[in-house]
């Protein structure tokens, strides 16, 4: 017996369509900020965030919304940049800490996740990322907290 080779025996390649796509949208972030130059790319970055987080469905934009400001309010010398088409938070270019919406890889919950670069080391293992399905208050002064170690 040999095997048909039908639609239900597709080749798969290593990455989802969504991952294609998240990395297609950062080979284009990475070109719009080098045609921008360095300067204007962080003139750019906040608006291209909240333009971004607009598009989000309402759930993930709720969230996103909260985070953006707390991550302004918690750590001004970060800068808002896109990262594989989502909102993220550098210092120097080099991201931080990011959002990722639940609807962009079909999960189940938002991510609030933090770079290497992020300073929340304790010991010798910790979390460097945080699943999000709403925010209280204190969710809120938490992550205000987290945000301003991660800079440190």
């Amino acid at each position: 017996m040999t095997k048909s080779s039908g639609a239900a025996e597709a080749k798969y390649d290593g990455f989802t369509d969504d991952e294609r796509d998240a990395m297609k949208e950062r080979a284009k972030e990475l070109k719009a900020t080098a045609r921008r130059g360095s300067r204007a790319a962080k003139a750019d970055g906040d608006s291209e965030v909240l333009a971004k987080i607009a598009e989000m469905p309402d759930a993930d934009r709720a969230l996103a919304e909260r985070i953006h400001a707390i991550v302004k309010d918690s750590a001004p010398e970060l800068s808002p940049k896109l990262w594989y088409g989502m909102p993220a938070y550098a210092i120097d270019g080099k991201v931080v800490c990011f959002f990722q919406s639940a609807q962009k890889f079909k999960a189940r919950y938002a991510t609030l996740g933090f770079s290497d670069l992020a300073k929340l080391d304790d010991g010798a293992m910790w979390p460097a990322a945080f699943a999000l399905t709403e925010l209280s208050a204190d969710d809120e002064v938490r992550i205000g907290a987290l945000i301003k170690r991660a800079v440190g």
